[in-house]
């Protein structure tokens, strides 16, 4: 790579894997945009988005791996710009990039903290803060927005051997919680909707085009809108080239 290595690579290509997907969160971005899929496009938004959205991202995800697998430096996207295209493209990647962590650690924060808000206000909790009641909602949840923010800060401060284990525990969460989650709505319900209601049926709750799911805006406009959701879900997974400089074997294991 042309420079000393001065990180301690103490991270499994497990851990490496890890970081990514935890940071792709299948359920705290279903659960964060559902609401946002539901109303700009409906089921189709949903099922049809997985499909089509998924396949560029992917694509996105394979010339990542082929990039870490010779450059697996902890700069990422910002270090391969600069190298193979120049100081300029590298200048605008890397503030791209920095705005993109930002936005996307306060959303999943904030979003975090919205739902902490109901549940804590679902028991009725009063201590410090009146959760019980609904007069201050906005301002409860930025409170426990800048407390969740803080804890992540702290959890970083420390040796990475922390947060490689919470995110190695964090899969074996996320794929417990999805099974059970899959398993609920498979054989909990009594009646499920039909192949065609969930590939096919369009909701425009957008408050455009008088909620009209036929015509060419909501397809070029409304349906993009709940495509969101699987666009905000699966990102972050350069994450495994950040940490590429303390993963060993990183040439292999970061970019599996």
């Amino acid at each position: 790579m042309g420079y000393k290595q001065d990180l301690k690579r103490g991270w499994s290509g497990f851990s490496n894997f890890a970081i990514s997907f935890s940071i792709i969160s299948v359920l705290a971005g279903c659960f964060t945009t559902y609401g946002q899929a539901w109303n700009n496009g409906g089921p189709i938004a949903i099922s049809w988005g997985w499909i089509l959205i998924s396949i560029p991202i992917l694509i996105i995800a394979f010339c990542m791996s082929e990039l870490v697998s010779s450059y697996p430096t902890a700069g990422g996207i910002y270090w391969w710009s600069a190298r193979l295209g120049g100081p300029v493209w590298g200048w605008f990647t890397g503030w791209f990039n920095l705005i993109g962590l930002i936005a996307v650690v306060a959303s999943v924060d904030y979003a975090a903290a919205t739902f902490l808000n109901a549940l804590l206000g679902l028991y009725e909790l009063d201590f410090i803060l009146n959760f019980a009641d609904d007069k201050s909602i906005l301002g409860e949840t930025f409170v426990l927005f800048v407390l969740i923010l803080a804890l992540h800060a702290t959890v970083n401060v420390f040796r990475t051997n922390l947060l490689a284990t919470m995110n190695n525990v964090s899969v074996f969460w996320h794929v417990a919680g999805v099974a059970v989650i899959v398993g609920i709505l498979v054989f909990v319900p009594d009646d499920h909707q039909s192949v065609s209601f969930v590939f096919g049926e369009r909701i425009n709750n957008s408050g455009f085009s008088g909620g009209d799911n036929g015509g060419l805006f909501f397809f070029l406009y409304v349906l993009p809108l709940g495509f969101l959701l699987t666009q905000y879900t699966i990102t972050g997974f350069d994450a495994s080239a950040h940490m590429s400089e303390e993963t060993q074997g990183a040439s292999k294991n970061a970019a599996r």
